[in-house]
């Protein structure tokens, strides 16, 4: 295992740079790139793919419900209350799903379904509420202990979810942190008032784990993947709430994970070197950190970015409107097409990265 990529950043940063921001980390990775191409003409075939799902749920914040399905309801104010630690729970453990080996997945089943990959830590965590284990409160998780929380990441066969010591040592943290701001994720979340960037800045500052940072190029960049999807999660339950007014959601970039990228290149905005591609295929571990790994992370996002462009401009000249699909609802969409069309993307490998950022 790559030490590197479990790996917590020290509480302070003050003796690095500031790190960029990840839109911009994402343009200066795409400009320098070695191994990972963002092709023009797939970004503008997807941007018109966009275009014809625009007046569709698919590309709005209900996204959000897909991708979360079984999420608490948030149309009360304790389902909300409850749904916003939900997500924080969620999100904090969001990491590191894929199995060792092919057909060895950790498998969770709840009323009925059995889930695999990032659906299987929703299902456990909606399994222990269920059963009366409050798994979504910051006093409980705070101090909850490996044996507690193995428990119910339980797996329904022989393969545990992967990474069981860090999720442990991720949520306490974060729980900690919580009880130090208010006790909810509502009462810290509200310090950044109603703007998603300060929203990410704030998470980054002040929970270590989601500083999902990295030097490229000599350059502090950064991709904050929890962190922002953190906030897109935050804003999703509350537009379903109809308060999701919320400011600078545009500056928010796609979540650079291992599934989304797939789906990237499969519809043909972004491009492997033969080289990488090989490696990938021949399941090669990368680091996180590694060049390579930064470079599929970098560029994902910026594909993203331009994508979106693409699509605000054809919705302007075609329709004379304003566009409203920002890079998160982008990602709420690929995620789920990605699951959706797996099999059709096969011969395209997942890189593969064993770390807390993803």
């Amino acid at each position: 295992m790559c030490l590197a990529s479990v790996a917590f950043l020290p509480d302070t940063v003050s003796i690095m740079e500031k790190a960029l921001f990840p839109r911009e980390s994402g343009q200066f990775i795409a400009e320098r790139s070695q191994d990972v191409f963002v092709d023009d003409e797939g970004v503008q075939k997807v941007a018109e793919m966009l275009y014809g799902l625009q007046h569709s749920d698919d590309l709005t914040a209900s996204g959000w419900k897909k991708a979360n399905p079984l999420a608490p309801a948030p149309t009360t104010d304790q389902g909300s209350f409850t749904a916003l630690n939900w997500v924080f729970v969620i999100d904090t453990m969001n990491f590191s799903f894929w199995p060792e080996k092919e057909n060895q997945q950790c498998e969770v089943t709840y009323k009925g379904t059995t889930y695999t990959g990032y659906m299987t830590l929703c299902a456990a965590i909606t399994r222990a509420m269920e059963q009366g284990i409050p798994i979504t409160d910051p006093k409980y998780f705070s101090q909850i202990s490996v044996e507690e929380l193995g428990q119910v990441l339980r797996s329904d066969n022989e393969t545990p979810m992967p990474m069981l010591q860090e999720r442990h040592q991720v949520l306490t943290e974060g729980g900690r942190v919580l009880l130090e701001h208010g006790g909810s994720f509502r009462s810290f979340i509200s310090q950044a008032g109603n703007d998603a960037r300060k929203m990410v800045e704030l998470i980054v500052e002040k929970i270590p784990s989601y500083r999902d940072e990295a030097t490229y190029e000599g350059k502090r960049i950064s991709f904050y993947k929890r962190a922002q999807i953190l906030v897109a999660d935050f804003w999703g339950i509350m537009e379903a709430r109809g308060q999701g007014d919320i400011l600078n959601m545009d500056q928010l970039t796609m979540f650079a994970d291992y599934r989304v990228p797939q789906a990237i290149v499969y519809l043909g905005a972004l491009r492997y070197s033969d080289l990488l591609m090989e490696a990938l295929k021949n399941g090669e571990l990368l680091c996180s950190g590694d060049r390579r790994e930064v470079e599929i992370r970098g560029c994902s996002i910026w594909s993203v970015e331009l994508i979106k462009e693409r699509l605000c401009k054809l919705v302007k000249e075609r329709d004379g409107q304003t566009c409203s699909v920002n890079s998160a609802i982008i990602d709420f969409y690929l995620w789920p097409y990605a699951k959706q069309h797996h099999k059709d993307m096969a011969h395209i490998p997942i890189h593969h990265t064993r770390c807390i950022y993803y």
